[in-house]
């Protein structure tokens, strides 16, 4: 642990209490209202937990556990953060209110009238910190101690060394740009600038860090790849101005693109007996390679060497090459044609990337391939063959609600259009939807769709005419109809909508129907997608289904398969992380949920070309695909010795728009 302020080592030689046990992720809204009515509606005496002594050979006071887990959330008389600001709780509620509060804020806020309006007022329940006894009695000891001394101050940031500066560049590069942007603006994470991250000082930083929160932070110290020490030097990185980065041109581009196996020199036909197009291209995150599965055998036929963190695989529209691309903005061009799945071009086309997609119009199927990039803000043309680098774009512009000129504009998704020669690009921070022409070889800008702030990620209908992309930090769904390339509506679904691709699929009652799963909130939300036979239906959340934890990154189903099913990998607790859930279409309801491991996190369901098997990943140091039958979903067995799989990526699938 850091060294504490002096006024903390005043409050830690006032309260002993002693603990072996390791609480779980950070407490967060809310335990404080100025409701005179305090302690009414208090939950029974007999729900109070046990209170036994623990082990005085560990002791850890009220103020060390108020410090690691609270300050994510609250403050002692600094003001509201994401729960209300501590400052004489003790004398607005009783102790036991308190101790009931703490045993069980769950149980709390629903037998107490006061729980229930704090719940309302801040919009989440506390998770449950997991306290001793003792330990609760030492939370509360210390509230009223520092309540009494003045305001909590903010332990100082460490020092950081010009290399531990660069560390936790590179580190906040890997793990925390893509939710809070290169810049630190903000987007589906809070904005990180310094007039904010010093203003919530390093203790609440190290906690959320260290403990992530429900509404899709992970935990990096707890289950993550953070020690105490980095937690110590990242909260110390984020306190100082950001570091600008330079730009990536065209040339820079060509520099790194090479060629290893040209056009002439590729087989004209499969060179193996297999169904490529059931190939299955999984994501080792950490390793920088992705595998190549034959989806009829599961046998392995190869490890390739990509860019670092993989984000998504895409197909060629002929399904022939995979695109892998990095976080490091790197493309990798895989033919699945060789006798061995063989990468045959590469190139960078800039720092950051998370996005890329073929040409799928008809007459240009393969030629042409667009790489979305998160730092600089640009997109990057490649030949589709070679990736031989053919034009760069800045996305830069304004906000369509303000206006503001803005100095950061990420690619976040990118859908191929089949009804036209162009790409459909999402622009995270200035909320348009562009279209970019491949027609002529100056790859026109046709059109700038103003839809909303912070897009993200999104798929296409079942008729292929509309892209449903969230604004997740907007809380909405927003559609855009690719054939008069123009703004269709907005609608709200929950708290940080992230669909992946979305999940298509006939509702019995509803008709066609597209659903989202969501970051900061335990909700599916499913909405119908048919203006034309179902127009009372389209474009409105018809039914909501409540899981069992928030952090849900994907969601997947089979036009063959009865289920529709979730993860929640990034729930802050780490059993429910490692459970999917299944949907059944039929029922209309979360038919179940299963643990996939019994270590690390469940992501990404995907299934097989007929929809027979379902695919999901355990992703972990140590980790593995587990494949269930789409129907029983009874488990046929398990692929292991895989680094840190994450997506996983059926090439018919892929290339069909099938999800």
């Amino acid at each position: 642990m850091k060294t504490p302020s002096p006024l903390h080592v005043l409050l830690l030689s006032a309260g002993v209490a002693c603990s072996t046990s390791e609480p779980p992720p950070a407490n967060d809204a809310s335990s404080v209202t100025s409701d005179a009515s305090a302690d009414a509606g208090e939950p029974d005496a007999s729900d109070v937990l046990d209170a036994s002594a623990p082990d005085a050979s560990e002791p850890i006071s009220g103020a060390e556990i108020f410090l690691r887990d609270c300050v994510s959330c609250h403050t002692i008389g600094r003001g509201d953060q994401r729960g209300p600001d501590l400052n004489g709780v003790t004398d607005l509620r009783s102790r036991q209110w308190l101790v009931h509060w703490l045993q069980d804020p769950a149980l709390a806020a629903t037998r107490s009238p006061v729980g229930r309006e704090l719940v309302a007022t801040w919009g989440v329940i506390m998770p449950n910190p997991s306290l001793t006894g003792a330990e609760i009695e030492a939370v509360i000891d210390y509230m009223a101690l520092q309540s009494a001394a003045g305001p909590l101050v903010p332990s100082e940031p460490v020092s950081l060394s010009a290399e531990r500066f660069e560390a936790m560049r590179q580190r906040f590069f890997g793990s925390c740009s893509g939710c809070h942007g290169t810049l630190r603006r903000g987007a589906t994470g809070p904005n990180l600038e310094p007039a904010r991250t010093v203003e919530l000082g390093t203790d609440a930083l190290m906690s959320v860090i260290r403990n992530g929160r429900p509404w899709g932070m992970p935990s990096f110290g707890l289950v993550g790849p953070l020690r105490e020490t980095e937690l110590a030097e990242m909260a110390a990185f984020l306190q100082q101005p950001v570091p600008a980065g330079p730009p990536f041109t065209l040339e820079a581009a060509t520099a790194r693109w090479t060629l290893m196996v040209p056009v002439a020199e590729r087989p004209t036909e499969p060179q193996h007996t297999l169904d490529w197009e059931n190939f299955f291209g999984v994501v080792l995150r950490d390793v920088r390679k992705v595998a190549i599965f034959d989806g009829a055998s599961g046998t392995e036929l190869a490890r390739v060497d990509v860019g670092f963190a993989v984000h998504i695989l895409r197909t060629s529209s002929t399904g022939r090459y995979f695109y892998a691309i990095g976080r490091d903005g790197w493309l990798t061009l895989i033919d699945l044609w060789a006798p061995t799945p063989t990468p045959v071009a590469r190139v960078q086309g800039c720092f950051d990337a998370r996005s890329v997609e073929g040409s799928k119009a008809p007459g240009y199927e393969d030629q042409f391939i667009i790489e979305g990039c998160y730092d600089p803000s640009q997109y990057m043309i490649f030949d589709g063959l070679t990736l031989e680098p053919l034009a760069v774009r800045s996305t830069l512009g304004s906000a369509v609600d303000t206006g503001e000129e803005l100095n950061e504009v990420r690619v976040a998704s990118i859908i191929g259009l089949r009804s036209a020669p162009a790409w459909a690009l999402s622009l995270k921070e200035s909320g348009h939807v562009l279209i970019v022409s491949y027609e002529t070889s100056e790859f026109p800008e046709t059109r700038r769709i103003d839809a909303e702030r912070f897009l993200h990620d999104g798929g296409l209908d079942s008729t292929g005419r509309y892209f449903m992309v969230a604004a997740n930090s907007r809380n909405r769904m927003v559609v855009i109809d690719l054939e008069t390339q123009s703004l269709v509506t907005t609608f709200e679904t929950g708290a940080l909508p992230h669909p992946g691709r979305g999940a298509n699929w006939e509702d019995p009652s509803f008709g066609p129907v597209n659903a989202t799963v969501h970051l900061g909130e335990p909700k599916l939300a499913i909405y119908g997608t048919d203006p034309v036979g179902r127009p009372e239906n389209a474009w409105r959340v018809l039914r909501e289904v409540t899981l069992p934890s928030s952090g849900s990154l994907f969601l997947k189903t089979h036009p063959n398969s009865p289920w529709v099913v979730m993860d929640m990998t990034f729930s802050t607790d780490p059993a429910l992380a490692r459970q999917v859930c299944a949907y059944s279409k039929a029922g209309g309801v979360l038919d179940r949920c299963f643990a996939v491991s019994d270590r690390g996190s469940a992501v990404h369901p995907e299934f097989n070309r007929g929809g027979t098997e379902l695919w999901v990943s355990v992703w972990d140091v140590d980790g593995e695909i587990v494949v269930y039958d789409a129907v029983t979903l009874v488990e046929l067995r398990r692929f292991t010795g895989l680094e840190s799989p994450t997506g996983k990526f059926n090439v018919y699938n892929t290339a069909h728009d099938i999800y």
